[in-house]
Protein backbone atom coordinates (compact mmCIF):
# COMPACT_ATOMS: atom_id res chain seq x y z
CA UNK A 1 0.00 0.00 0.00
CA UNK A 2 2.95 2.42 0.67
CA UNK A 3 4.45 1.77 -3.05
CA UNK A 4 0.59 2.70 -4.42
CA UNK A 5 0.49 5.68 -2.46
CA UNK A 6 4.18 6.53 -3.14
CA UNK A 7 3.55 6.62 -6.80
CA UNK A 8 -0.26 8.19 -6.67
CA UNK A 9 1.15 10.86 -4.55
CA UNK A 10 4.81 11.48 -7.14
CA UNK A 11 2.45 12.38 -10.17
CA UNK A 12 2.75 15.96 -11.29
CA UNK A 13 -0.84 17.50 -10.85
CA UNK A 14 -2.73 18.68 -14.02
CA UNK A 15 -2.36 22.32 -13.25
CA UNK A 16 0.85 22.93 -10.82
CA UNK A 17 1.93 25.97 -9.52
CA UNK A 18 4.40 27.22 -7.49
CA UNK A 19 4.77 25.13 -4.18
CA UNK A 20 2.43 22.52 -5.15
CA UNK A 21 4.72 20.15 -7.69
CA UNK A 22 2.89 16.60 -6.23
CA UNK A 23 -0.76 15.52 -6.14
CA UNK A 24 -2.58 15.59 -3.04
CA UNK A 25 -4.27 12.13 -1.93
CA UNK A 26 -7.59 11.94 -0.18
CA UNK A 27 -8.22 8.59 1.46
CA UNK A 28 -11.25 7.42 2.43
CA UNK A 29 -11.67 4.56 4.96
CA UNK A 30 -11.73 2.39 6.44
CA UNK A 31 -9.41 1.17 9.24
CA UNK A 32 -7.61 4.37 10.63
CA UNK A 33 -4.40 2.05 10.34
CA UNK A 34 -4.45 3.49 6.23
CA UNK A 35 -2.44 6.52 8.00
CA UNK A 36 0.76 4.37 8.00
CA UNK A 37 1.66 4.17 4.40
CA UNK A 38 0.38 7.28 3.31
CA UNK A 39 2.97 8.89 5.98
CA UNK A 40 5.59 6.51 4.44
CA UNK A 41 4.76 7.89 1.32
CA UNK A 42 4.74 11.31 2.00
CA UNK A 43 7.98 11.27 3.71
CA UNK A 44 9.91 10.15 0.91
CA UNK A 45 7.60 12.42 -1.41
CA UNK A 46 8.48 15.58 0.45
CA UNK A 47 11.81 14.45 1.54
CA UNK A 48 11.35 14.52 5.34
CA UNK A 49 8.67 13.67 8.22
CA UNK A 50 5.31 15.82 8.05
CA UNK A 51 3.23 17.60 10.86
CA UNK A 52 0.00 15.34 11.72
CA UNK A 53 -3.52 17.30 12.49
CA UNK A 54 -5.36 14.40 13.80
CA UNK A 55 -9.19 14.76 14.43
CA UNK A 56 -10.17 11.88 17.13
CA UNK A 57 -11.60 10.52 20.14
CA UNK A 58 -8.50 8.74 20.49
CA UNK A 59 -4.89 9.16 20.75
CA UNK A 60 -4.23 6.45 18.53
CA UNK A 61 -0.17 7.14 19.42
CA UNK A 62 -0.58 4.03 21.81
CA UNK A 63 2.35 1.85 22.65
CA UNK A 64 1.47 -1.17 20.90
CA UNK A 65 2.45 -3.49 24.37
CA UNK A 66 -0.57 -0.93 26.05
CA UNK A 67 -3.13 -1.89 23.17
CA UNK A 68 -5.22 -4.90 24.01
CA UNK A 69 -5.09 -7.63 21.69
CA UNK A 70 -5.89 -11.69 22.12
CA UNK A 71 -3.57 -12.76 19.48
CA UNK A 72 -0.15 -11.01 20.38
CA UNK A 73 2.21 -11.17 17.62
CA UNK A 74 4.36 -8.21 15.54
CA UNK A 75 1.56 -8.08 12.94
CA UNK A 76 -0.94 -7.60 16.16
CA UNK A 77 1.36 -4.44 17.02
CA UNK A 78 0.08 -2.25 13.94
CA UNK A 79 -3.35 -1.56 14.55
CA UNK A 80 -6.00 1.37 14.68
CA UNK A 81 -4.42 2.64 17.88
CA UNK A 82 -0.74 2.57 17.06
CA UNK A 83 0.14 3.43 13.76
CA UNK A 84 1.02 7.05 14.72
CA UNK A 85 3.11 5.53 17.71
CA UNK A 86 5.10 3.59 14.79
CA UNK A 87 5.26 6.30 12.21
CA UNK A 88 6.42 8.80 15.46
CA UNK A 89 9.17 5.79 16.07
CA UNK A 90 10.29 5.38 11.87
CA UNK A 91 10.42 9.59 11.55
CA UNK A 92 7.53 9.96 9.60
CA UNK A 93 5.99 13.02 12.23
CA UNK A 94 7.31 16.53 12.95
CA UNK A 95 7.81 16.15 16.82
CA UNK A 96 6.48 19.47 18.36
CA UNK A 97 4.31 20.44 15.40
CA UNK A 98 1.40 17.66 15.15
CA UNK A 99 -1.97 17.97 17.36
CA UNK A 100 -4.81 15.72 18.32
CA UNK A 101 -8.38 17.76 18.27
CA UNK A 102 -11.71 16.43 20.03
CA UNK A 103 -10.42 13.94 22.23
CA UNK A 104 -12.38 12.40 25.04
CA UNK A 105 -10.42 9.30 25.27
CA UNK A 106 -10.05 6.20 28.06
CA UNK A 107 -6.72 6.15 29.08
CA UNK A 108 -4.74 2.38 28.63
CA UNK A 109 -3.95 2.16 32.42
CA UNK A 110 -4.53 4.26 35.89
CA UNK A 111 -1.60 6.65 35.72
CA UNK A 112 -0.70 9.20 33.04
CA UNK A 113 1.78 6.97 30.79
CA UNK A 114 -0.59 7.30 28.01
CA UNK A 115 -0.07 11.02 27.71
CA UNK A 116 4.01 10.87 28.36
CA UNK A 117 3.73 8.94 25.72
CA UNK A 118 1.83 11.24 23.76
CA UNK A 119 3.87 13.67 24.35
CA UNK A 120 7.33 12.00 23.38
CA UNK A 121 5.59 11.90 19.97
CA UNK A 122 5.08 15.76 20.28
CA UNK A 123 1.52 16.36 19.99
CA UNK A 124 -0.40 18.68 21.00
CA UNK A 125 -3.89 17.86 22.94
CA UNK A 126 -7.01 19.69 22.23
CA UNK A 127 -10.27 18.00 23.96
CA UNK A 128 -13.53 18.00 23.00
CA UNK A 129 -14.25 19.86 26.50
CA UNK A 130 -12.04 22.76 24.70
CA UNK A 131 -14.80 23.98 22.03
CA UNK A 132 -17.13 25.07 25.17
CA UNK A 133 -14.23 27.30 26.18
CA UNK A 134 -12.45 28.15 23.33
CA UNK A 135 -15.27 28.32 20.50
CA UNK A 136 -14.34 26.99 16.85
CA UNK A 137 -12.66 30.38 16.40
CA UNK A 138 -10.29 29.48 18.99
CA UNK A 139 -9.65 26.48 18.06
CA UNK A 140 -8.43 26.84 14.74
CA UNK A 141 -5.90 29.24 16.46
CA UNK A 142 -4.47 26.96 18.55
CA UNK A 143 -4.05 24.35 15.60
CA UNK A 144 -2.68 27.48 12.59
CA UNK A 145 -0.07 28.27 16.11
CA UNK A 146 1.07 24.87 16.31
CA UNK A 147 1.66 23.61 13.13
CA UNK A 148 2.19 26.98 10.67
CA UNK A 149 0.77 27.59 7.31
CA UNK A 150 3.82 26.53 5.64
CA UNK A 151 4.73 22.90 7.25
CA UNK A 152 3.64 20.58 5.23
CA UNK A 153 0.82 18.47 7.10
CA UNK A 154 -1.37 15.15 7.05
CA UNK A 155 -4.85 15.75 7.81
CA UNK A 156 -6.47 12.86 9.38
CA UNK A 157 -10.11 12.96 10.25
CA UNK A 158 -11.36 9.69 12.58
CA UNK A 159 -15.28 10.01 12.10
CA UNK A 160 -15.73 9.19 16.00
CA UNK A 161 -14.31 12.55 16.54
CA UNK A 162 -17.99 13.75 16.08
CA UNK A 163 -20.92 12.81 18.59
CA UNK A 164 -22.20 9.51 18.18
CA UNK A 165 -25.97 10.51 18.18
CA UNK A 166 -24.99 12.27 15.13
CA UNK A 167 -22.48 10.12 13.67
CA UNK A 168 -23.09 6.75 15.17
CA UNK A 169 -21.25 4.29 11.91
CA UNK A 170 -18.65 3.61 13.72
CA UNK A 171 -16.40 1.02 15.54
CA UNK A 172 -15.19 2.84 18.71
CA UNK A 173 -17.70 5.82 19.59
CA UNK A 174 -17.68 7.97 22.73
CA UNK A 175 -20.10 10.24 23.96
CA UNK A 176 -19.59 14.14 23.97
CA UNK A 177 -18.21 14.57 20.84
CA UNK A 178 -18.31 17.23 18.06
CA UNK A 179 -21.08 18.24 16.23
CA UNK A 180 -20.97 17.97 12.45
CA UNK A 181 -21.16 21.71 12.03
CA UNK A 182 -18.29 22.70 14.59
CA UNK A 183 -15.66 20.40 12.55
CA UNK A 184 -17.30 21.13 9.05
CA UNK A 185 -16.37 24.82 10.20
CA UNK A 186 -13.53 24.05 11.59
CA UNK A 187 -12.16 22.32 8.67
CA UNK A 188 -13.31 25.66 6.54
CA UNK A 189 -10.82 27.83 9.21
CA UNK A 190 -7.69 25.82 8.76
CA UNK A 191 -7.82 26.29 4.73
CA UNK A 192 -4.46 28.28 4.61
CA UNK A 193 -3.01 24.88 6.26
CA UNK A 194 -0.12 23.28 3.73
CA UNK A 195 -1.68 19.84 3.94
CA UNK A 196 -0.42 17.63 1.67
CA UNK A 197 -2.38 14.70 2.19
CA UNK A 198 -5.69 13.60 4.10
CA UNK A 199 -8.08 10.90 5.03
CA UNK A 200 -11.65 10.42 6.30
CA UNK A 201 -11.91 7.19 8.39
CA UNK A 202 -13.56 4.73 10.66
CA UNK A 203 -16.64 5.23 9.22
CA UNK A 204 -18.23 1.71 9.53
CA UNK A 205 -21.54 1.98 7.04
CA UNK A 206 -23.04 -1.69 9.13
CA UNK A 207 -23.58 0.31 12.22
CA UNK A 208 -24.73 3.53 10.84
CA UNK A 209 -28.90 4.60 10.83
CA UNK A 210 -31.12 4.49 8.28
CA UNK A 211 -30.58 7.97 7.38
CA UNK A 212 -27.00 6.85 6.55
CA UNK A 213 -26.31 10.19 8.70
CA UNK A 214 -22.74 9.15 9.22
CA UNK A 215 -22.12 8.68 5.80
CA UNK A 216 -23.35 12.02 4.78
CA UNK A 217 -21.42 13.61 6.94
CA UNK A 218 -18.18 11.92 6.10
CA UNK A 219 -18.90 12.79 2.71
CA UNK A 220 -19.14 16.50 3.43
CA UNK A 221 -15.80 16.02 5.42
CA UNK A 222 -14.70 14.91 1.91
CA UNK A 223 -15.76 17.96 0.45
CA UNK A 224 -14.61 20.23 2.73
CA UNK A 225 -11.12 19.06 2.25
CA UNK A 226 -10.91 19.56 -1.57
CA UNK A 227 -12.61 22.71 -1.75
CA UNK A 228 -10.21 23.62 0.19
CA UNK A 229 -7.70 22.77 -1.77
CA UNK A 230 -9.09 24.08 -4.64
CA UNK A 231 -9.40 27.44 -3.09
CA UNK A 232 -5.84 27.67 -1.53
CA UNK A 233 -4.71 26.49 -5.47
CA UNK A 234 -6.42 29.29 -6.79
CA UNK A 235 -5.87 31.97 -4.69
CA UNK A 236 -1.92 30.86 -4.76
CA UNK A 237 -2.40 31.18 -8.53
CA UNK A 238 -4.09 34.44 -8.67
CA UNK A 239 -1.13 36.00 -6.61
CA UNK A 240 1.28 34.04 -9.39
CA UNK A 241 2.37 37.12 -11.67
CA UNK A 242 2.91 36.60 -15.44
CA UNK A 243 6.28 37.14 -16.61
CA UNK A 244 7.27 40.69 -17.84
CA UNK A 245 6.63 40.20 -22.07
CA UNK A 246 9.69 41.82 -24.11
CA UNK A 247 7.90 44.07 -26.60
CA UNK A 248 9.14 44.98 -29.58
CA UNK A 249 9.65 48.37 -31.47
CA UNK A 250 8.59 47.90 -35.04
CA UNK A 251 9.39 51.82 -35.99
Amino acid sequence: MSEAFLELGSRTPALSQGNHPHAKLLTLGGDHSIALPALRALNKIHGGPVAVLHFDAHLDTWNPAKYPSAWESPQSDFNHGSMFWIASNEGLILNGSSAHAGLRTRLSGNDWDDYADDERQGFLRISSDDIDDMGTKGIIDAIVERIGLDTPTYLSIDIDVIDPGLCPGTGTPEPGGWTSRELIRIIRGLEELNVVGADIVEVAPAYDGTGEQTALVAAQLGFEILTNWVGKGMSQMENVKEPKRETKDEL
